[in-house]
């Protein structure tokens, strides 16, 4: 095998990507900043534990694993960034009060999560820790949609669900909470007659109820047949109270209600977001209430947030246009030099031609040169 060959659902990243990337990267950063995040950078690697605290097996299913040869221990390559944020405001800032946090990295999957996505996205998110309160879910809402914005989606699908539903129903049957994990799988799934099955023996309200999560699924109105579909519980009030209030504040975004939707359930407490763009069918956004996460690292938070795949993001979008950039001959003359130096300084792309090659950029557009007419380096338009 040719050693530059790389591993499947592995890929470099080529100019006109990476540019459209880091321009992706930059600009959704900067606008975490105008609301008051503070970036982060967490470790590529740590310890099994610390990257799993919340028991799930999807999770242990997408990280890749080794052994430390200083330790002894198992250690893990991040397949998810949310637990390290998370570890970060439990144990290293300690802060009592609102904290707002950022981040964009690699993270590692075992195996892909679609037919053609990379096994090492870019994941780029926001976090908030500190606040109970639908504020704080209505802040992450605004800042996935503005981010999404930016990048230049103008459709937009929000897709919204609450972890609190299902727990509400099982809190009170022994059978169903045994079954939990089972639930989720088959309610992912919209797996109606393996759910059938399931719930055979369950308490006849909990059996009707979780049977007729799979079909609450269509546009807002979902939530006034959810209130008569399901029992009346505080719990599950309150959840149908909240996403009723989220789906007031989605703009222009298209929402839609699904409420069998439980992907990321193992670690989510309880409203949850997904996004949707034209042409992928898969999310390119999820966020959500992950208020016992902390709790691991020896300090519960409520907390929420948002995380999306930048190279995913950037393949969507239209290719990257080339630069105007400024073509200028290599030379000592300390005056040319002066010239190139005042105009890089100025934010202009000046490249200098190496005696020998020619001038090949896949980047960069000249549409100007430097030339030398009567003893001066002059500024010239080209063709």
């Amino acid at each position: 095998m040719p050693n530059w060959l790389l591993p499947e659902n592995i890929a470099d990243v080529l100019p006109s990507e990476a540019r459209k990337i880091e321009e992706l990267r930059r600009v959704i950063l900067d606008n975490f900043r105008l609301y008051g995040y503070e970036l982060v950078m967490p470790p590529m690697l740590e310890y099994l534990d610390s990257l799993m605290p919340v028991g799930g097996h999807d999770m242990d299913l997408r990280m890749f694993k080794l052994v430390d040869q200083l330790s002894g221990r198992t250690m893990g390559l991040r397949a998810d960034m949310t637990t390290q944020v998370a570890r970060i405001d439990a144990h290293l800032l300690n802060r009592s009060s609102v904290t707002r946090l950022c981040y964009a990295g690699s993270v590692l999957h075992t195996r892909p999560s679609g037919l053609h996505a990379t096994r090492e996205p870019l994941q780029i998110g926001a976090e908030i820790y500190g606040h109970a309160g639908l504020e704080a879910d209505a802040e992450i809402q605004e800042l996935a949609l503005a981010s999404l914005a930016l990048a230049g989606f103008k459709e937009v699908r929000l897709d919204l669900t609450h972890a609190g539903l299902l727990r509400a129903l099982i809190e009170r049957d022994e059978n169903a909470r045994e079954d939990e994990a089972a639930l989720v799988m088959l309610l992912r799934a919209k797996d109606v007659p393996g759910l059938s099955v399931l719930v055979e023996d369950y308490e006849p309200v909990t059996r009707d109820a979780l049977l007729a999560l799979p079909g609450l699924y269509g546009d807002a109105s979902v939530l006034e047949r959810a209130r008569l579909a399901l029992p009346v519980l505080p719990r599950i009030t309150r959840a149908l109270d909240e996403l009723g209030a989220l789906v007031a504040l989605a703009g222009d975004a298209a929402v839609t209600i699904d409420l069998a939707d439980l992907s990321g359930y193992q670690y989510e407490s309880g409203a949850m977001f997904a996004l949707y763009v034209p042409g992928l069918p898969n999310a390119v956004a999820r966020g959500g209430r992950y208020d016992h996460v902390g709790e691991a690292f020896g300090r519960a938070r409520p907390a929420t947030g948002f995380s999306m795949d930048l190279r995913e993001l950037a393949r969507l979008l239209p290719g990257a246009t080339p630069q105007p950039a400024i073509f200028a001959p290599w030379s000592r003359d300390a005056e040319l030099r002066s010239r190139i130096a005042a105009l890089r300084a100025a934010g202009e792309i000046v490249i200098q031609h190496l005696p020998g090659h020619d001038a090949d950029q896949q980047e960069f557009d000249y549409d100007r040169e430097i030339v030398l007419e009567d003893g001066n380096w002059n500024l010239k338009t080209l063709g």
